[in-house]
């Protein structure tokens, strides 16, 4: 490996650990971080720390104590070309003296697609592609899947016992996975932009689904809810005035006297009819990237869990697994009808596996077609 290729990819690693700064607050743009370098020495950084603020690239090229001429921008996301919330970075880039560029991944939001790359190779700066770029997408799959579908990208999660079950035989899962897995969890909703439950969990629990670590983002919570059963006293409708709350109908004939109070105490009220008054799981996630939510943490019962894969919208799966064994007939993470072929098996692939104290968490990716 030449020596050039060392000094880039140690200055797009410093790049990619800068981008992940913006995790949870810049949806749904994607995460990028930039550094600026000139004879040997980083002169400048930055990230795409807010929805609405400058990106990386005008982050970084706005902290220069000194000329960028001649310097080098390592950028995880090749810079955008158009205008939207803030200006193109491309012509920030241009006017900077910057005479080279080294890029981690392709942007595939189509107004962009290599053309800010070959705008800058037309300003003649030089440009260099896939720089560590296994590990730039790796940063991003909630932006690459969002941007070309305009849907959500959905992350199932849930907790079981090393013989599989979510809960015991009275119903009890409170607590089945360890402390250091639960702040995991919130994490994983301060980083994704809404978070979705059955009704049966909100009754059950009375959860806030909110997230409570430190300086954390609350996600958008959407709850499937056929009738429209959801207590008004509830703490999911009592907070909807701070926190965006969705309660979905897939009854078209629901209550609509409850719907308008559910309404007036500041929740959303969608109908998303299906078959059998159920939500149809499709059609809702086409409205709720329209609405511009373009991830969403599943922590459904057995319930949802089923109707989320069988819609085939699930991209991922965080499986926490706890060593405890319930036993008995209490609930699997999964519930519905099942497949009635091992052939007809959802397929996931193992992309991760991380222990987490006495847990393990196991991280599933979609098995491409």
């Amino acid at each position: 490996m030449s020596e050039q290729k060392i000094c880039d990819e140690q200055y797009m690693m410093r790049a990619i650990e800068l981008a992940k700064r913006g995790e949870g607050w810049c949806h749904p743009n994607p995460m990028v971080g930039a550094v600026i370098v000139k004879d040997g020495r980083i002169i400048a950084e930055g990230w795409h720390a807010k929805y609405g603020e400058k990106h990386a690239e005008r982050n970084a090229i706005a902290s220069l104590k000194e000329s960028a001429a001649g310097a080098t921008l390592y950028c995880t996301l090749e810079p955008c070309c158009h205008h939207g919330k803030q200006p193109p970075c491309t012509e920030a880039v241009v006017e900077s003296g910057i005479s080279r560029v080294v890029v981690g991944s392709r942007d595939p939001n189509p107004l962009v697609a290599g053309k800010g790359n070959e705008i800058l190779r037309n300003a003649g700066i030089e440009v260099v592609e896939d720089v560590l770029r296994n590990e730039c997408d790796a940063l991003n799959p909630v932006f690459f899947h969002y941007i070309t579908t305009k849907t959500p990208y959905v992350i199932m999660k849930y907790a079981m016992t090393a013989d599989g079950k979510i809960a015991t035989v009275t119903g009890a899962s409170k607590w089945i996975s360890g402390e250091k897995s639960r702040e995991k969890v919130h994490m994983l909703r301060h980083a994704c932009m809404g978070i979705m439950a059955g009704i049966g969990t909100a009754l059950a629990d009375d959860p806030m689904l909110n997230c409570r670590i430190e300086n954390g983002r609350d996600p958008v919570r959407i709850i499937c809810d056929d009738s429209l059963r959801i207590p008004m006293d509830s703490k999911l409708v009592r907070s909807a005035a701070e926190i965006d709350t969705y309660i979905v109908s897939g009854n078209s004939n629901c209550d609509r006297g409850k719907a308008e109070k559910l309404k007036d105490a500041g929740c959303r009220v969608l109908i998303e009819p299906g078959e059998n008054g159920k939500v149809d799981i499709n059609a809702l996630m086409h409205d709720l990237g329209e609405s511009g939510i373009d991830s969403i943490l599943v922590e459904g019962g057995a319930t949802l869990n089923y109707s989320i894969l069988e819609s085939g919208c699930v991209n991922e799966l965080k499986v926490f697994i706890a060593p405890k064994i319930f036993g008995g007939a209490a609930k699997s993470p999964v519930g519905g009808e099942g497949v009635k072929l091992p052939a007809d098996a959802w397929e996931f692939v193992i992309a991760d596996i991380e222990r987490i104290d006495d847990d393990v968490c196991i991280t599933y990716k979609r098995k491409k077609d």
